[in-house]
């Protein structure tokens, strides 16, 4: 565990501005975090520094407790000025919204400034002891594990051998917290995208995890908008808006100068350019809007005492339909302006060809697949869906 960051901003009002101050450092290291594939060690607590990874944290726990829409918009800020630095303060916050009792959560957070990583599906198993679990497996993706102060590691738990399974008939997932030097990192992250966030697999050999380092999603140990299973996922969308806004006021910059060389035109007199860019505004500020404009009506009915099975169907699909309409609508806008600003696109020290690659990347997660947009047409119609907790469903009864 990191010494605590001193002064580490605490309201909404000052992380945004502390996120809002760090994303032009953030974009000068652009090239070096891809390069490096990963983030240094300054700007992990650059990062830190600003509260981002705090966010989650309830008030009663010493936290800011922010609100959906305002964790949106810092990492929005943070993605504004480098797009895996922006997916790891993303990831890497999800430790204050993890379902944890409140006497582990002062144990093994001595400090709020916690970077979380880890992979949250049971693809691990867990096999009960007395006190706790024998964790074995390997995950993927664990975004930022490399300056991650805590692991987390979805499992099916078994007993004597047996899986247990829930009253559902479902088989019983639960969270397990485990300390980075009981995991192995496989340095398998070489990807097209998103590069910098060192989202590599890891593995865990039979680690003891006592039960109070564990958690279940179906079972909340907060009340309130941020205790719903749903809350680890709605503020995915920011990173890709942050890059769509980024790339827009890039090409505005650009064109408000440029010159077509054949025939003398200026782009800002260019109708082409003038449309190009005026629809993906459209675009941009559509999507950005659905997302913000979603969320704050979850919040409203969650805050006001409603639980997230009190919602109608169409509550339910609105956030996980705006969040996927989001990610591949941003990657839409930057494909846009990659082709307007065509061959300028592909030299450095343009950023449009690192953008476009991190989209491609960022929209090959399953909340940006097709299987997303299967759960919420089979949730409205009565149907299977292929993903639930994109639903905030945990537990799904077994075939």
């Amino acid at each position: 565990m990191t010494a605590p960051v001193a002064s580490v901003p605490n309201t909404a009002a000052q992380i945004l501005a502390a996120a809002r101050a760090l994303a032009p450092t953030l974009r000068e290291h652009s090239t070096e975090i891809e390069e490096h594939r990963g983030l240094s060690a300054r700007l992990v607590e650059l990062l830190r520094g600003t509260g981002v990874f705090r966010m989650g944290f309830p008030r009663a726990l010493g936290g800011p407790g922010l609100s959906s829409t305002e964790q949106i918009e810092v990492i929005e800020a943070l993605s504004y000025g480098d797009t895996s630095a922006g997916w790891c303060a993303m990831i890497g916050m999800d430790a204050g919204l993890y379902a944890l009792s409140d006497a582990a959560v002062r144990e093994m957070f001595p400090n709020l400034d916690v970077i979380a990583a880890g992979m949250l599906p049971p693809v691990g198993r867990a096999d009960r002891v007395p006190g706790g679990y024998r964790l074995n497996g390997r995950w993927g993706f664990a975004s930022g594990i490399a300056h991650a102060d805590w692991v987390s590691a979805g499992a099916f738990v078994h007993t004597d051998g047996r899986p247990e399974r829930t009253a559902s008939g479902a088989p019983y997932w639960r969270i397990m917290m485990v300390r980075p030097h009981e995991v192995s990192v496989v340095d398998n992250w070489y990807a097209t995208g998103l590069a910098g966030s060192g989202s590599a697999d890891f593995t865990v050999d039979d680690v003891f995890v006592p039960e109070e380092h564990t958690f279940s999603l179906g079972e909340p140990t907060r009340t309130g908008p941020l205790a719903a299973p749903d809350a680890l996922m709605r503020k995915m969308p920011a990173v890709a808006l942050g890059v769509a806004r980024a790339a827009l006021d890039h090409v505005r910059e650009v064109a408000r100068t440029k010159v077509n060389r054949l025939t003398g035109t200026p782009w800002a007199e260019d109708q082409r350019v003038q449309c190009t860019v005026a629809e993906c505004e459209a675009a941009y500020l559509s999507v950005r809007h659905a997302v913000h404009g979603s969320l704050r009506h979850r919040w409203e009915r969650l805050e006001g005492g409603a639980a997230l099975g009190d919602l109608t169907p169409d509550e339910r699909i609105a956030t996980m339909l705006t969040r996927l309409a989001a990610m591949r609508g941003a990657r839409g806008i930057v494909r846009r302006l990659y082709d307007l600003l065509a061959t300028a696109s592909v030299y450095r020290p343009s950023p449009m060809d690192r953008w476009l690659r991190d989209m491609e990347t960022m929209c090959q997660h399953v909340m940006a697949q097709d299987q997303i947009i299967q759960s919420a047409g089979a949730f409205l119609l009565g149907g299977r869906p292929r993903f639930p907790l994109a639903l905030g469903i945990v537990h799904q009864e077994s075939s």
